[in-house]
């Protein structure tokens, strides 16, 4: 009698399956070593790579919920490709937290005057990264109800 494991499922995914997950993973990597940057630069240190004052006292002035935010983000989509390599159920779940939490980081760059201090080329990095974890969470979704369906 076979069992029927999400985790563990025999059932072939195409090529790009496989390279949507590894781009997705390396891009979440990515968000991580950022996110660590965030948290041990100076004011100093992005003035030195050139920021201005006003933007290195806005990127420094985060408010905690901002940090949880993007750690959140960054963690969850990590971990979520992760398990989609695993083919998991829950990396559908994991997803939609990574996608909420850089939905309230976007909020947060709005209402806390990153946008304002940084320009046009922070929304359009920021964008990139709320579309790049809906269409992850699109993938796992799809690849969800294909299970569904089998």
């Amino acid at each position: 009698m076979a069992t029927s494991d999400p985790v563990s499922s025999t059932s072939n995914r195409p090529v790009w399956f496989w390279i949507a997950a590894g781009l997705g993973l390396a891009w979440n990597i990515f968000g991580l070593v950022q996110f660590a940057g965030s948290l041990t630069s100076t004011s100093d240190s992005l003035m030195e790579a050139g920021m201005t004052a006003e933007q290195a006292a806005v990127m420094k002035g985060y408010p905690i919920w901002m940090t949880i935010a993007f750690a959140t983000g960054t963690l969850g989509g990590t971990i979520g490709c992760c398990l989609l390599f695993l083919r998991s159920k829950h990396a559908t779940n994991v997803f939609w937290i990574s996608l909420v939490a850089y939905l309230v980081l976007y909020i947060g760059d709005y209402t806390e005057g990153v946008f304002a201090a940084m320009g046009p080329p922070q929304v359009i990095i920021l964008t990139i990264v709320v579309v790049i974890a809906g269409a992850l969470l699109a993938l796992s979704r799809f690849f969800d109800k294909a299970k569904l369906e089998q």
